[in-house]
């Protein structure tokens, strides 16, 4: 196999699981935007600020962002390890790639939540308490 096809599969890889990973982190914070609705609707009839909504919502996202990228860079850092066994080519200490997927799943994963916690941060609290 010509080494640029298979460069050009493990990009397409990567970028198949950067989508499906921003896909899940919005469906998981729209999910929760939705079940919290009254809570966040009571909140705000209550007197909270809808910037205080939007970061109720990106934290609790982020937080899960954080939990994932852990495990993910320590599964990372092993199997580089494992191949690096295997294989001399591949330096398991070069931490730039890890540090760049980290930051590129931190900016994903806070725009992937940023748009559920807009519709948070827009709920009427009369349309909600009156749904009751």
């Amino acid at each position: 196999m010509d080494l640029t096809l298979a460069a050009a599969l493990w990009r397409l890889a990567a970028v198949l699981a950067l989508v499906l990973a921003t896909v899940g982190i919005y469906g998981v914070t729209s999910y929760a935007v939705t079940q919290r609705a009254r809570e966040f609707g009571v909140r705000l009839a209550l007197g909270a600020s809808p910037f205080d909504v939007l970061s109720i919502v990106i934290r609790r996202g982020l937080k899960l962002v954080a939990i994932g990228t852990v495990i993910g860079a320590a599964l990372a850092v092993g199997a580089a390890r494992a191949l690096a066994a295997l294989l001399p080519s591949v330096r398991a200490a070069d931490m730039v790639p890890y540090l760049a997927v980290t930051g590129l799943l931190f900016v994903v994963g806070a725009a992937a939540c940023y748009i559920p916690a807009r519709r948070a941060m827009r709920l009427d609290p009369v349309e909600i308490l009156k749904a009751d």
